[in-house]
């Protein structure tokens, strides 16, 4: 790679990790081609930037981003996933490929400035969307409207119930 190609490299990833929500880095070695593949299918479909490069110019790239946290974890054969959208989105794909692939290992996770505990994958993973977050606050929301409009067409309901009943008792007698 000459120094040109180096530099660019550099950049982009310096702006993929400018853009990103978050970040999570693990150890591929011993993942195959196809399964490789295939994550990096999922990461385009949701919005997931995988970048394998050289410690050292990773290095370089992060330094003064809010993924600089990664310097001591670039070691050894290192994928970076970087959450363009939605920031659970790498953690979700990472955390899913990782149950298929016992290789494959998680060495950090960001959500900004700070590394987050490697147990915390799974709860991150399991968080709702922003999508699915937003219908749940807008279920929430209206639940109390609907159960109002009930109570207020049961009041007429129950008048009715009862001039009938009233009607039924006046006739019999």
């Amino acid at each position: 790679m000459r120094i040109d190609d180096k530099k660019v490299a550099v950049e982009e990833l310096k702006d993929i990790a400018n853009k990103a929500t978050s970040a999570v880095a693990a150890d591929y070695h011993g993942a195959s081609v196809t399964e490789l593949t295939k994550l990096r299918k999922d990461a385009r479909d949701t919005s997931v930037h995988l970048k394998v490069i050289r410690n050292t110019l990773a290095k370089k790239a992060l330094t003064d981003t809010k993924f600089s946290c990664f310097e001591d974890l670039l070691v050894g054969p290192t994928m970076l996933a970087f959450s363009l959208e939605d920031p659970t989105s790498a953690a979700k794909l990472v955390n899913d490929f990782s149950k298929v692939n016992s290789k494959f290992a998680v060495k950090g996770i960001s959500l900004g400035d700070s590394l987050l505990e490697l147990s915390k994958l799974a709860a991150i993973a399991n968080m709702p969307s922003r999508e699915q977050a937003l219908s749940q606050l807008a279920g929430l929301l209206n639940a109390p409207m609907n159960q109002f409009v009930n109570i207020l067409n049961q009041v007429p309901s129950k008048l009715v119930r009862t001039l009938q009943a009233v009607k039924e008792q006046k006739e019999s007698a």
